[in-house]
């Protein structure tokens, strides 16, 4: 996971997301898959979509939930690649 913290993602063309009452759903139009997120995802995502690295999307995580940082790390991480599986998100060296 350290060295996935030094990396960025990005989201593909053909993905739509859509909040709504503080939940997203994310849909692949190229695929058909979707995820639908909660609060605490939705904020993970929305860490994730506009931070420069995961690590910087991880501290602003971090500052805004009291929990220990290897849990965030570990749930991060677990998130990071469900996106990726469903091909909603790309990982890139940074």
């Amino acid at each position: 996971m350290t060295q996935l913290l030094k990396d960025k993602i990005t989201v593909p063309d053909g993905v739509l997301v859509r909040e709504l009452a503080g939940e997203s759903v994310l849909l692949n139009l190229n695929s058909e898959s979707y995820f639908g997120l909660d609060e605490v995802g939705t904020c993970m995502w929305a860490a994730l979509a506009t931070s420069p690295s995961i690590e910087i999307a991880f501290d602003t995580l971090l500052a805004e939930y009291e929990v220990e940082p290897e849990h965030l790390r570990v749930d991060l991480h677990n998130f990071i690649q469900k996106l990726v599986e469903l091909g909603l998100i790309h990982v890139h060296a940074n």
